[in-house]
């Protein structure tokens, strides 16, 4: 590295560098484990990433190759004399044949490099060497041009999870006393960190085992650097539209044209190959003929030309791209194939892409005023910022915004979201000033868990309110860079809740609440006050009220001729007892309507409380009730119908309630050994991989896995024969059940025989359950367990998308039948597992209700708890039931349990280093 911030060169230890090491090593390392052996030099793929850097530029993470020694060379060529220098310990003006040869011939085991690239171009190096078990020196280099943009800091990220793959648990690195910036940069990532000096140098050794503090330190960098790069989109200095065309009415031109009329604060430079002015404005040729600097290009060209544009761009210098042309993943195959080689190659140069195929963006701020969009309709400035993956929905839903008086901070239309998405706009709006309210209309999920976590960071300071279509189908748009969901849309629903975020059903809903949440405070609980001045809609709102879970307070109606004055009073009295307040005016003929909206502006403006309204019918933020010329907080939003204000108000009532939690942190297990459970699993995948079954279900015995998390089993003996089920009762002590043994069988109502107290039940329930399920069937004997007790169900799904995920319901065919089942991300806190176990709506019959007895929920979400831990820990468990778990009076038992496992084909999605995607 050289001496810039966040970069400063890394020696490796001498012996690895000297010139008189060997021209080329060649290694026959092979790497074997319980999943069989892969050769050592086998190229590792799924190490490449495409990152994002800390100022909010992009690079591509890789593996080094032979293939790579020009690169190297010319990399070398570029560095300073300070950067060698503390690399090398000493001058070293150029790299031998023989050094580049090793350098480049690595075995991917005990030798690996990783390089970042931009363009062509290699800008920065890492590698390690293994020097003992468990240990290896750590070394890079970072181009002069490129310190200071965290590249060491993502690379170093990458290498140790590279590092922890292959069993090294300690990077060491000798270090020049001068290269603090080296020092800073081992220190800051996280691991635990220890230095000594000796011979002159610093040895730094850093124990690689994932710690909380590194977490933190991975996420931090992540939040500031997709921040960084989504502001250089919205806030450009400059913006040139390439395909601006003479023709009015095309999409270049109709960009161009929306930018100018917002007033845009810098230079826009249209681009057309032969135009020598558009729209009053002086045309260039190409990007790379712009005589001032471009941040931002909107390409609005056919879609075959978008690659050639794309590379003029980057020689240019431009930060960001709008990719405003169709023709790519929608139109299939061939079109998906051109947009995966648009994000390619724009990553590759570090420009990150909004598209293809969408309406652009745009950004409310007064010392940006842009514009980059389709729609000519852009609202004034507001507090919300809005993402919308539709293009062609997204100007009516801008002007849907502008209608009801809303004002916006910036938006986004990502179109096909090859590049930037819904989570790369969470991470700027997170800390943008301009911003207190989230709206996302989402079609697809990119990166469900990451969605997940940055929105249960985020929800606590600022709402997030979405819509997500596709809730019968789960299916994904054509052209969408995104999975298809794996999981039920309820499920979608559960883990919406459990990140904080207010899940609404249509677009109507969604401005609803929104206007709420962007003019009023949070309430502090669900008891509402309603001042009417109509009777029926007054009781219409009672009732809604009661729907939605909310507790109304007897309406106070003051009559169709209340003016001002009555309605002021009112609300000063309803407002003192409750926590929240629906006024009704709806005159039946014209009244003091601004008289009305005064005061109630003014008696609402510092009670703490939110009011919100249906005045005269008026959807939005009517002028009357506005704090401001334009909407401002304390403004107070108005609704067509009371129904639709109190649906509003629930979602915000629910979502403070789920503010007010505890946020819960992941405690420390006892009873539980990871390491012995991670052999068992291992194991077992290795007998697979020798039978060649790795491709086919893996079934588990699970109740030793169980057992390393202090879960137990209770044993059931298969038997075949009545005689045989009379022996195991013996066994197994009486009284017993018998049951279908079959997990599919079992869910059948009839299928279990409880209470047998004596050998002549048994053969008679063994006869009875054979005709029954039919010769065929495999019967079970089990100790009869403690009664009374509720039957549950818990069970893990290893999604693709969402990683391990645990879902809880209850045990009764009824509940089965109508899905009743909730779903949480694992690992589970205390506060989740608690969630889990009230969600359900038949939840009622573990606390008490309907007469029966409350049952030991503390130890059923303990059960949850230690289960969220092993599916945490183990992504090779691919499902895991336990049913029935019966949750008695004082205990809970897991009378059944069965697993299946896979080998996981890479790490879980949002797991390991930093990569975009």
């Amino acid at each position: 590295m050289g001496s810039g911030p966040d970069s400063a060169p890394q020696s490796m230890h001498k012996r690895c560098v000297k010139p008189s090491q060997p021209a080329l090593l060649v290694w026959h390392v092979r790497f074997t484990s319980t999943l069989g052996t892969v050769e050592a030099a086998q190229y590792p793929a799924h190490w490449e990433a495409d990152v994002v850097l800390s100022d909010g530029g992009t690079a591509h993470v890789r593996p080094i190759r032979p293939a790579d020694a020009d690169r190297l060379r010319s990399f070398y060529s570029r560095l300073s004399e300070e950067s060698i220098y503390f690399r090398f310990f000493g001058p070293h003006p150029r790299l031998s044949d023989r050094e580049i040869a090793r350098f480049t011939n690595v075995d991917y085991v005990d030798r690996v490099a990783l390089i970042a690239t931009i363009g062509a171009d290699m800008v920065a190096v890492i590698r390690y060497d293994r020097i003992e078990p468990g240990e290896a020196e750590v070394a890079f280099l970072v181009e002069d041009a490129h310190q200071g943009r965290g590249v060491a800091s993502v690379l170093l990220e990458h290498l140790a999870a590279t590092a922890r793959e292959r069993g090294i648990a300690r990077f060491v690195a000798d270090v020049l006393p001068a290269n603090r910036k080296m020092m800073a940069v081992l220190k800051q990532v996280g691991y635990t960190a220890q230095s000594r000096f000796a011979d002159g140098v610093v040895r730094m050794t850093l124990d690689l085992t994932p710690t909380e503090t590194a977490q933190e330190v991975t996420a931090s960098r992540e939040h500031r650097a997709e921040s960084r790069s989504i502001e250089r989109l919205l806030s450009p200095g400059s913006v040139a539209v390439v395909g601006a065309g003479r023709e009015p009415g095309g999409v270049g031109q109709t960009v161009l044209r929306n930018l100018l009329a917002a007033d845009f604060t810098g230079p826009v430079y249209p681009v057309h190959r032969e135009a020598r002015a558009v729209a009053g404005v002086r045309a260039y040729p190409s990007v790379t003929a712009i005589d001032g600097e471009v941040d931002l290009a909107v390409l609005a060209v056919p879609a075959d030309g978008v690659i050639e544009v794309v590379k003029e761009c980057a020689e240019k210098g431009v930060r960001g791209l709008i990719v405003v042309s169709s023709g790519f993943g929608e139109t299939g195959p061939e079109g998906r194939a051109r947009q995966d080689e648009l994000v390619r190659i724009a990553r590759a140069y570090g420009l990150r892409v909004v598209g293809p195929n969408c309406l652009g963006i745009a950004n409310t701020d007064s010392s940006v005023r842009l514009n980059a969009t389709l729609a000519a309709t852009i609202p004034g400035q507001g507090r919300v910022g809005f993402f919308s993956q539709s293009g062609a929905l997204g100007t009516a839903l801008l002007q849907r915004v502008a209608q009801r008086g809303m004002g916006i901070s910036s938006f986004v239309s990502a179109g096909n979201r090859a590049d930037v998405s819904g989570n790369d706009l969470l991470q700027y709006w997170e800390e943008d000033p301009r911003t207190d309210v989230i709206l996302l209309y989402l079609e697809s999920l990119g990166n469900p868990r990451k969605f997940a976590r940055l929105a249960r960071r985020i929800s606590r300071r600022k709402p997030i309110v979405v819509v997500k279509s596709g809730g019968t189908t789960q299916g994904v748009p054509t052209g969408h860079a995104a999975p298809v969901l794996g999981l039920p849309d309820t499920a979608l629903s559960s883990l919406f809740e459990q990140a904080g975020v207010i899940r609404v059903e249509d677009l109507i809903q969604q401005f609803d609440v929104a206007q709420l949440l962007a003019y009023q405070p949070l309430p502090t609980g669900p008891r509402v006050g309603l001042v009417s001045n109509s009777d029926a809609l007054a009781l219409l709102a009672v009732d809604a009220c009661v729907r939605a879970g909310l507790d109304p307070r007897p309406p106070v109606n003051l009559g169709a001729r209340a003016g001002a004055a009555e309605f002021g009073a009112a609300l000063s009295s309803v407002v003192q007892d409750v926590d929240a307040v629906v006024v009704i005016y709806m005159p039946p003929i014209p009244g003091p309507a601004d008289e009305v909206a005064a005061e109630l502006l003014r008696v609402s403006r510092d009670c703490g409380k939110p009011v919100l309204a249906t005045f005269e019918g008026k959807i939005g933020v009517p002028r009357g009730l506005r704090t401001g010329a334009a909407p401002e907080r304390g403004s107070i939003p108005s609704y067509a119908a009371p129904e639709e204000a109190v649906r509003a108000l629930a979602h915000v009532v629910r979502h403070a309630r789920w503010r007010k939690q505890p946020a819960g942190v992941l405690e420390e297990i006892e009873g539980v050994d990871t390491a012995a459970a991670r052999r068992i699993v291992l194991a077992r995948l290795g007998r697979a991989a020798l039978e060649d079954r790795l491709e086919s279900r893996i079934e588990l015995d699970p109740s030793e896995l169980l057992a390393c998390y202090g879960l137990t089993v209770w044993p059931a003996e298969v038997v075949g024969s009545p005689e045989e089920a009379v022996e195991a009762a013996e066994r197994l002590g009486w009284p017993v059940v018998l049951k279908a043994a079959d997990p599919e069988a079992a869910k059948r109502a009839g299928t279990v025989r409880l209470g047998l107290s004596g050998p002549d039940g048994v053969r008679e329930a063994f006869a009875g359950l054979t005709e029954q399920l039919g010769s065929g069937a495999v019967l079970a004997v089990q100790r009869m367990a403690p009664q009374p007790a509720v039957p549950t169900v818990v069970s893990v799904i290893e999604d693709s998308a969402f990683g391990a995920v645990v879902s809880f319901g209850l045990g009764e065919v009824t509940a089965r039948l109508l899905r009743d089942e909730v779903y949480r991300l694992a690992p589970l806190t205390r506060e989740d597992a608690a969630m889990l176990v009230s969600s359900p709506r038949a939840a009622p019959l573990l606390f008490g209700g309907y007469g029966y007895p409350p049952v030991a929920v503390e130890a059923l979400e303990d059960l949850l708890v230690r289960v969220g831990r092993l599916a945490d820990d183990l992504p090779e468990v691919a499902r895991l039931d336990l049913d029935p778990v019966l949750v008695g009076e004082s205990e809970v038992i897991v009378l059944g349990a069965r697993a299946v496992l896979s080998s996981p084909q890479g790490p879980r999605v949002d797991a390991g280093p930093r990569r975009l995607g």
